[in-house]
This record gives structure tokens, C-alpha cells and sequence, in this order.
């Protein structure tokens, strides 16, 4: 970092201590960021397709629509960085790209829970619907709004004071935000796993298309993709910090691609490739044990009299 960015007159301040995937540069940032946002694009352009084509055969999904929100957000991420390689003395630029990076992956964290919480309810409906674990799970939803204002509040004070104790406290919260993120992210594998495992008391009630284990390997192979990403940057901002111009392994752009951008990039295709708006569809206004089955039964009923309709008219032309 040159003489004039350690030497800034007034806040936002350049950082400069080490920084995961340092800091931006044209040469290498650019390219890598650009192929990266063509991929996430095409993410963003097949799912808002697929949820347009759903919707307009009454086939209810949101966590489409949510995947093609968070390919937006990875893509404006993407953007800034971009232009932070072109300004790097500019500070608010950087505090915009850090706090999308950072902020934009709880998108999938929350989508693999909402997929997890539909296997458990499919696995032990009268468990999965109870009272306890529903409102678990709102609260694992309440908590990732607060631990988003942790992450962004102190980035951007950070960048604000060059008060020690500030900067210090800053840096508590976001270990914790970032720790309790981490678990979000892990937590899906626990409670699908038991529920796979432990004994059934009734037959699972079906749901969506596919079969029940595929369903439960991609909850689990996406959540591992995810939890090892999380675990490497939460394990990063535990280590002491470090100079800019003194750099760890673990700073280098190659760890920042590939355990935030590349990692996402799998669970992103893998959602969209395995057409989970048709694995993971539940009915509208599931309430209760035994929904998942009466929906899942009419959505078949519905299927054959098509199948026979169709059937039908090909016989008389």
C-alpha cells in the first residue's frame, strides 16, 4: 500500500491491515470477477425464467425467485469489486464491496434451512409441524437479520475511527455474527441427517418430484459446500491480524475465489441443474402433518388427467 493511502486525511479510511483476497487489482481481479459474474447472470436468467414458467402454471416457488436475488446481489458484488480495482483509494467504494461480499451468502444459508425444515416435516410430520421446532426455526431466521446489522455496522465503523478499543469491540461482533453464521450454515446437515436417521413412527409424507434420498443428498452435499466455505472465513478473521504488506496464505485471491465465489457458484448450479423448484415444492397453505401428502396427491391426480387428456386428442388426429 503506497505512502498517500496510509497517509489519508480524514475517514472512511483505507484499510491497512490484510484483508481476505487483499486488496483489488486490475490484472487479476478483473478477469476472474468478470467470468464470475457471467456465470452468476446465467444463474439469475434461468431461475427467474423458471419462475416465471412456474407461475404461470399456478406452480408456487419462491426460493427461485430468492436464488435469482441472491445471483443480483453476488453479480452488483462482483461489479464493485471491479471498480474498486480501477479506485482504490476510494474508500467508500471498498466498505460497498466488502459488506456485499460479505452479507450476500446468507441468502443460500437461509434457502438450504427452508429446503432442511421441509425434509424434516416430510420425515416426521407430527415433529416437524410442532409448535417447538417451528418457531426454532423463525427465530434461526429473527437472529440472521441481527447478525447482517453485525456484520455491517462494525465494517463500517472500522472504516470510520481509528480508535484501538473501537476497532477491537468492532472485531468481537464480527467473530460472533460471523461464528453464528457459520453455524446457520452447518445446521441443515444435524437436522436432516437425525431425521434420516432416527426411527420413522409412520411412512414420510411425499412431496415434489424425486425421490426422498436425492432430496436429502443435496440438502447435505450443498449445506458441507456452504459450512466449508463459512468455516474458512470465520477461521481467517479469528487469526491475528496482519499488515497489509505482510499477507497469509490465506489472504491470497486464490482462497477468496474459490471458498466464496466458486463454492456458491456449485450450490447456485446444483440448485438450479437438479430443478429443485420441482424437488422442494410443497403445497400452498401447508399448515400441518399430513399436507405434504394431500397436496403431493393432487398435484399427481392432476398430472394423470392431463397425461390422459393429451392421450386422448392424440388418438383422434
Amino acid at each position: 500500500m503506497s505512502h498517500e493511502q496510509q497517509k489519508a486525511p480524514g475517514p472512511p479510511y483505507v484499510p491497512t491491515v490484510a484483508l481476505l483476497g487483499l486488496t483489488p487489482t486490475s490484472t487479476v481481479d478483473i478477469p476472474i470477477s468478470a467470468v464470475l459474474i457471467a456465470l452468476f447472470l446465467c444463474s439469475a436468467a434461468a431461475n427467474v425464467t423458471i419462475f416465471r414458467r412456474n407461475q404461470a402454471r399456478a406452480h408456487k416457488f419462491i426460493p427461485s425467485m430468492v436464488l435469482f436475488g441472491f445471483s443480483m446481489a453476488r453479480t452488483a458484488a462482483l461489479v464493485l469489486r471491479i471498480v474498486w480495482a480501477e479506485r482504490l483509494t476510494n474508500a467508500s467504494l471498498a466498505i460497498a464491496a466488502m459488506i456485499l461480499a460479505s452479507a450476500g451468502t446468507v441468502i443460500l444459508f437461509v434457502i438450504n434451512l427452508i429446503l432442511a425444515q421441509r425434509v424434516l416435516r416430510s420425515l416426521h410430520p407430527r415433529f416437524g409441524w410442532h409448535q417447538v421446532p417451528s418457531i426454532a426455526f423463525m427465530f434461526l431466521y429473527a437472529c440472521v437479520v441481527a447478525c447482517l446489522i453485525m456484520t455491517i455496522v462494525p465494517t463500517v465503523l472500522t472504516f470510520y475511527t481509528l480508535d484501538t478499543s473501537v476497532r477491537q469491540k468492532a472485531r468481537q461482533i464480527q467473530l460472533f455474527s460471523g461464528t453464528y453464521l457459520a453455524l446457520l450454515a452447518f445446521l441443515p446437515i444435524p437436522i436432516v441427517g437425525l431425521a434420516a436417521a432416527y426411527p420413522k413412527s409412520a411412512k414420510p409424507e411425499p412431496f415434489g418430484s424425486g425421490s426422498l434420498r436425492t432430496k436429502i443428498f443435496l440438502v447435505l452435499g450443498t449445506a458441507a459446500l456452504l459450512t466449508l466455505g463459512a468455516c474458512f472465513r470465520i477461521g481467517v478473521n479469528f487469526t491475528a491480524p496482519r499488515l497489509a504488506s505482510n499477507p497469509a496464505w490465506y489472504h491470497q485471491k486464490a482462497c477468496y475465489y474459490v471458498f466464496n465465489y466458486v463454492l456458491e457458484i456449485i450450490v447456485v448450479y446444483v440448485y438450479t441443474l437438479s430443478r429443485f423448484d420441482r424437488r422442494f415444492h410443497v403445497p400452498d397453505g401447508a399448515k400441518g402433518p399430513g399436507d405434504y401428502a394431500a397436496g403431493f396427491a393432487m398435484q399427481h391426480a392432476e398430472s394423470q388427467g392431463t397425461n390422459e387428456f393429451t392421450d386422448s386428442n392424440l388418438k383422434h388426429v
